[in-house]
This record gives structure tokens, C-alpha cells and sequence, in this order.
């Protein structure tokens, strides 16, 4: 099992965009890796990030109505959120500036095609102010949960997701 996971994620690599670390932090960025392979199990230290989600979702769907929406998630790792309001009917772009958490995030989007399951998702290595300047004003709800506090320059993080968005939009931030 191990090994087809490491072949999978090495296949999956040319899906990926890549992107220089601008705003982050080598020693989080290493931790969140060391960890990516437990990201989607429920019991794992991410625990509380899976028990949260429920409510984190049904609460952006509530005010904003995923289905039909453009939402970038920043920061969003192995993509719990991201896939989940993917699954809602959003078109979803995640990003993050950790590789690995990343590659895991594709191959959980990879199993739930596979599985049948519908969503519009996509997953860049790139940082929330270099999105902000290549697709300002492209997305409908930004969620940034469980990040700013990993960044080096949180005030940069929240100054990009304000160009991001269209002028009606959501922007929901939890540190």
C-alpha cells in the first residue's frame, strides 16, 4: 500500500503548478509535510479540523450558497474544506505553499472521482499574494481557516485575500 501511495503522488506531481515560498515559514512548512499522509484520517492529530468541518461548511453554504460559486481556499492543505464545498457544487481552487499536504489533497480528489463522486477543483502550489495578482476579482468566497497563525506576515495574507474577491463576496477567515 505505502508504495502505490508513493508512486501515486509522484504521478500526480506534473498536475501541480509550483510556485516560489514567498510568505511562509520553512519550519511549518516541513511540519504540515511530515504530516500529510495522516490529513484525511479522523483520528489523526487533524481530528478537530475533520469535526469542525461540518460546521464550517454548512455555515459558508448558509450565508453564501456554494453551488455555482468560485471560492478559493488559501491555505487549505490536504483539502478538507476545499473538496467539501467542492461536493456542494462550488468550483474550488485551494492553494497552499506545503507540497506534500498538497499532493495529498489531489489524490483524495483522485479517489473521489474515481468513487463517482462530482466536484470542480483545483490544486496550486501558490501563495495567497501571488494568486491575488494573477486572478483578482476571479472568485465569489475566499475561506482562509487555520492559516494566518503559520505565516510569517499574516497582515500580507489578509491584504492579498482582499484583492482576490469579486465586489459582492464572503470572506471568511478562523485562526
Amino acid at each position: 500500500m505505502g508504495r502505490a501511495f508513493s508512486a501515486t503522488l509522484t504521478n500526480i506531481e506534473s498536475i501541480m503548478s509550483t510556485s516560489a515560498n514567498q510568505n511562509a515559514d520553512p519550519i511549518e512548512l516541513a511540519k504540515f509535510g511530515a504530516l500529510a499522509a495522516r490529513w484525511w484520517d479522523p483520528t489523526s492529530e487533524f481530528k478537530p479540523l475533520h469535526d469542525i468541518n461540518p460546521l464550517r461548511l454548512n455555515h459558508i453554504d448558509q450565508l453564501v450558497g456554494l453551488k455555482g460559486k468560485r471560492v478559493i481556499d488559501v491555505g487549505c492543505g490536504g483539502g478538507i474544506l476545499s473538496e467539501s464545498m467542492a461536493l456542494k457544487g462550488a468550483n474550488v481552487t485551494g492553494i497552499d505553499l506545503s507540497e506534500k499536504p498538497l499532493k495529498v489533497a489531489q489524490l483524495h480528489k483522485l479517489e473521489s472521482l474515481a468513487a463517482g463522486k462530482s466536484l470542480v477543483l483545483e490544486y496550486k502550489l501558490i501563495g495567497a499574494e501571488e494568486i491575488a495578482a494573477e486572478r483578482a476579482g476571479q472568485y465569489d468566497c475566499v475561506a482562509c481557516m487555520e492559516m494566518l497563525e503559520h505565516v510569517p506576515d499574516p497582515a500580507s495574507t489578509i491584504r492579498a485575500v482582499q484583492r482576490s474577491p469579486n465586489p459582492v463576496v464572503a470572506v471568511f477567515f478562523d485562526d
